[in-house]
């Protein structure tokens, strides 16, 4: 089992920055991949950008070259990096770990993109 610690959401401005951590722990040997998903009012749950077990990575095309996935295996953490967020980007992110055993998602953290 995977457990999930999200942080780093909050308000940023139009054309500011904003960084999103995941901390996982547990069976990390299990991890097959890890990503992050927002839902924004009014929307459906959707991807933003994955990391597979070996480093690929995937973009929502609505993110790409502004928004960047990475890790830190050492500290067993991904994260998201916002650059120059728009107000559609707001909602809240999800980070979403994939394991052999299943599926899990942390409890979410909201981003505002407002000025």
């Amino acid at each position: 089992q995977v457990q999930l610690v999200e942080s780093g959401g909050g308000l940023v401005q139009p054309g500011g920055s904003l960084r999103l951590s995941c901390a996982a722990s547990g069976s990390i040997a299990s991890m097959i991949g890890m990503g992050w998903y927002r839902q924004g009012p009014g929307k459906q749950r959707e991807l933003v950008a994955s990391m597979g077990s070996l480093g690929a990575t995937n973009y929502a095309d609505s993110v790409k070259g502004r928004f960047t996935i990475s890790r830190d295996n050492a500290k067993n953490t991904v994260y998201l990096q916002l650059n120059s967020p728009k107000p559609e980007d707001t909602g809240v992110y999800y980070c979403k770990a994939v394991s052999l055993s299943g599926t899990t998602w942390g409890q979410g953290t909201q981003v505002t993109v407002s000025s």
